[in-house]
């Protein structure tokens, strides 16, 4: 079924405001909930957080009173929506619990992202972040077995494996070369734009949430792992921000925004299990086709030019959250050794990388590498959900498997 968002007419602005009643929306439940499902609520999250945080810099460079008026009134339903979204989350769950959910969307959505994605540069990227977020997986897991004394298959229901990716401490790079080649915005398929905007989204909201939720631990380990992945996911928005090409126009950014959430909510819809998740993916899309329509029109006006000219007319495939795991462990086994160097990657760690590393380092071993050292002390070995048997890579393997 193809869906032409640019054609359709959602609810009216003025009907979308919601009372208390209305946002306050039934949790999660941690225990029976398909993990993707909690997926999918953490990506619509980091998408209206982004659209928030959008709008309001939008807002601060923008001199028309009547646009700011207009951007205000869009932005406060979507606050409505981030509420809405981010409540479904269960308040049982432990920081921990959410934080390796948080990683199950970096791994298993970048990945669907790659495997999609048109562009061999832009694939690449996507591709070495990938390998990150995935052992940033493995380090949380192993912290929740040494602190929580809990599996973390319990969260990711054998869907993501749990195992070594590119190692933590090899994340560290020096700033500059976390800074890569961006899009041509008159050249760039639609869905390349549309993936690297979800998926800087997505970190960003990571980051953010490390940000506000490390220093919530007593136990030294667990604030240091914090601390350690919440800069290299820094690191990551970086990667990806830069990708975005700065020469999209305020309009053609506020176009590509309000698209991309419909394009998420019509996915999510289209593919959720869940039907009161359903209902309110669907009621989101019929929001933000009104939020697209109003952004359209501001493009036609300000600019003087058609939004079908950046946008596609139809809706690619669905997102879709599924396992990866081949797919995964293929890169892995081709990619685990890249750093980068300015825009590119390179397999050979290089000076200002070596610098950078010691410098940080402090002639320490990283939080991270701790994690693993104390969850061995005190168990025989580290946490591992390895379905589809040992690593590709033999040096990430355990002793026995070498």
């Amino acid at each position: 079924m193809t869906f032409r968002p640019l054609e359709q007419r959602g609810i009216p602005l003025d009907q979308q405001l919601r009372n208390w009643r209305e946002l306050n929306v039934p949790q999660l439940d941690p225990d029976h909930s398909d993990p993707y499902a909690r997926c999918r609520v953490i990506t619509m999250n980091g998408i209206e957080t982004e659209a928030i945080f959008f709008g309001h810099q939008f807002a601060r460079h923008c001199p028309d009173l009547e646009v700011r008026r207009q951007l205000a009134e869009v932005r406060y339903i979507e606050q409505q929506q981030q509420k809405a979204v981010n409540w479904l989350l269960p308040g049982l769950a432990s920081v921990l619990e959410t934080t390796i959910a948080y990683e199950q969307v970096a791994v298993d959505l970048t990945a669907w992202v790659a495997r999609m994605e048109p562009d061999p540069y832009l694939k690449q990227g996507f591709e070495f972040g990938m390998l990150e977020d995935f052992d940033h997986l493995y380090r949380y897991a192993n912290l929740y077995e040494l602190i929580e004394h809990r599996k973390a298959e319990k969260i990711v229901d054998a869907l993501t494996e749990v195992m070594p990716g590119r190692p933590t401490p090899m994340h560290h790079r020096h700033p500059i070369d976390n800074v890569r080649d961006h899009y041509d915005k008159d050249v760039a398929s639609p869905l390349s734009k549309l993936h690297t905007l979800t998926i800087m989204a997505a970190e960003q909201q990571t980051m953010n949430f490390y940000m506000n939720v490390g220093p919530e631990y007593m136990e030294p380990i667990a604030r240091q792992l914090y601390q350690e992945i919440g800069l290299i996911e820094e690191e990551h928005v970086t990667h990806y921000e830069s990708m975005l090409d700065p020469n999209e126009t305020w309009w053609e950014q506020l176009v590509n925004h309000e698209y991309n959430e419909c394009y998420l909510y019509y996915s999510f819809m289209e593919t959720e299990t869940d039907d009161r998740l359903r209902a309110i993916w669907e009621l989101h899309l019929n929001m933000e086709l009104e939020h697209l329509r109003i952004a359209c029109e501001l493009m036609r006006r300000h600019q003087g030019r058609d939004p079908a000219e950046i946008v596609a007319a139809e809706f690619p495939a669905p997102v879709t959250f599924e396992p990866n795991k081949a797919y995964i462990r293929e890169v892995l086994a081709d990619q685990v050794d890249l750093t980068t160097l300015g825009t590119g990657y390179v397999r050979d760690a290089h000076e200002r990388f070596v610098r950078f590393q010691e410098r940080l380092m402090g002639g320490e071993p990283a939080p991270s590498d701790q994690v693993l050292e104390e969850t061995r002390a005190k168990f025989g070995q580290d946490y591992r959900m390895e379905t589809e048997g040992p690593s590709p890579v033999p040096s990430l393997r355990r002793p026995s498997e070498r």
